[in-house]
């Protein structure tokens, strides 16, 4: 073929693959308020900066050629925020998206590039999963099987998934190896799709029963984030990896703010009542400690009693993990757990210092937190933070009791810096409680039952006020409240250290499974 006729045949093929599933199928797409693969990509790299790979793909399966432009499977790499990464998007104009041999190949190609050249990965997700066609039969299946090299070496750079549509099967795998995952309300993430469900238990369910938003908000929590709409989920998407660095061997990005490192924050103890068993937002502190009172929170919804947020602290990103007295007065159950040791995973794994914001008071008891296995949970929340080797600083604000004073990073479990506010009440239970299970027998006896029992009270809220603890050496201090940003941003500059390895940790979480 000369010079001249391979132009015009390469022109041909590409202005077929740029027309994707055509007119008709497009149309149908943007009439459910969804942008076409190439669309999104444009929407969320930096303009211009898109370099596509295996545009002139079509599907090995013979007489599918024609229908398959690009194999339904739109991908390469480009830049957000000017840097680098890959990028691949499900074609739903294309055999309604679902995922063919050749796309796989392409897919496994740009999940090599990343691992081993440490560039954040991105999958937009909005199909049904692989084409039966394609992975039926021993050669199909066996050409087909999720590659484990890709599972050997984790978190070597930060991997996001969205759920951007009906995602069954291929894009629900992704979701679930993901470090993060943002699903646009409105779609559904599950194994399979409702009419195979049907078909093989007899179960009819709808879409949104099946895996929509709110199930896997407050139920399952395998996802970290949701999005009102699409472009919503670009931004959100952008933000996150705002916080992330490229790779693993490198700290977060910093970012410079104008944000005084030493601010008092003056406003704090309006915020905190005096009354121990009065509830308050727990944001709010942490909105007065952060650089320009800016956070981004991971699984809001699951299991609110603690929260999981990225912040930064003096341009430095930090995570946090904070209970939250608003929900079950601060005390986390199984879903906490779940909730803390992904975190805590994650911040080792991307070098983020942690931040614990204590109040509590302990662990959420009874018949169905034990179903759900709350002492393995619990030690594996503590095991997770007994591994991790980012600088942890941590600050009892009110009460933190029990195990859970343990878990959130108190004496001896794993914080490099302890230090509580005055208002701090630590110890095994509330003296309210301690007094009725100790003393039951005696205040029973006693000729005035109400005078004992304040006497007691208050010998127990002094034992518990960090005052003993401090004396002791066991926590490290006790700080004024409106000191508190500019004492941990104190101790962040002296646990950065002077050796040039910052913030880098062992890694000894790296592969930790992502959902926990």
């Amino acid at each position: 073929m000369d010079m001249q006729s391979g132009l015009d045949e390469l022109k041909k093929r590409r202005k077929k693959a740029l027309q994707m599933g055509g007119p008709d199928k497009i149309k149908r797409q943007h009439s459910l308020s969804r942008l076409t693969a190439r669309e999104r990509i444009d929407k969320l790299l930096d303009p211009g900066t898109f370099v596509e790979l295996g545009i002139l793909n079509l599907s090995d399966m013979p007489g599918m050629e024609e229908e398959t432009p690009a194999d339904g499977n739109i991908a390469g790499f480009g830049k957000i925020g000017g840097r680098p990464v890959v990028i691949s998007a499900a074609d739903k104009t294309v055999c309604a998206g679902a995922e063919g041999r050749v796309g796989w190949i392409k897919e496994g190609r740009l999940a090599r590039i990343a691992h081993e050249k440490g560039i954040p990965a991105i999958t937009l997700g909005d199909a049904g999963g692989a084409r039966i066609p394609d992975i039926m039969g021993s050669d199909g299946l066996s050409s087909m099987t999720y590659p484990v090299e890709f599972l050997r070496y984790p978190r070597r750079h930060p991997y996001i998934a969205t759920i951007m549509g009906d995602c069954f099967g291929g894009p629900s795998w992704q979701a679930g190896k993901a470090d993060f995952v943002v699903m646009v309300k409105g779609c559904c993430m599950a194994v399979s799709g409702p009419r195979v469900l049907e078909i093989a238990t007899g179960e009819k369910v709808t879409n949104e029963e099946l895996g929509g938003w709110k199930l896997h908000a407050e139920i399952t929590g395998q996802v970290d984030a949701f999005a009102e709409d699409e472009e919503d989920c670009f931004r959100i998407v952008r933000e996150y990896l705002g916080y992330m660095p490229s790779r693993c061997e490198e700290e977060p990005p910093y970012k410079p703010t104008d944000d005084p490192p030493d601010r008092k924050l003056d406003e704090v103890m309006k915020i905190l009542p005096d009354a121990l068993n009065r509830a308050y937002d727990m944001f709010k502190i942490i909105k007065s400690i952060v650089d320009d009172g800016r956070y981004f929170v991971l699984k809001p919804y699951y299991d609110p009693s603690l929260i999981t947020c990225l912040a930064r602290m003096n341009g430095r990103v930090v995570g946090i993990i904070a209970n939250q007295p608003m929900y079950n007065a601060g005390a986390g159950g199984p879903g906490s757990c779940e909730k803390a040791t992904s975190f805590i995973v994650l911040c080792d794994s991307y070098n983020i210092p942690l931040i614990f914001l204590h109040d509590t008071p302990g662990f959420f008891v009874g018949l169905e937190a034990e179903k759900k296995k709350m002492p393995g949970r619990i030690m594996v929340w503590f095991e997770a933070l007994a591994l991790s080797t980012v600088p942890k600083i941590s600050v009892v604000i009110r009460k933190s009791y029990g195990m859970a004073y343990g878990n959130m990073a108190g004496t001896n479990c794993g914080s490099d810096i302890l230090v509580a506010w005055p208002t701090a009440d630590i110890s095994f239970m509330s003296p309210q409680a301690g007094v009725n299970v100790v003393y039951k027998q005696l205040l029973d006896a006693a000729a005035d039952t109400a005078a004992e029992k304040e006497k007691l009270l208050k010998q127990w809220e002094y034992q518990n006020a960090p005052w003993k603890a401090a004396q002791g050496h066991y926590i490290d201090d006790v700080i004024e409240p409106r000191d508190t940003r500019e004492y941990i941003n104190k101790c962040l500059d002296l646990l950065r250290g002077s050796d040039g390895k910052g913030f880098i940790s062992k890694k000894q979480l790296q592969s930790w499974p992502t959902v926990i």
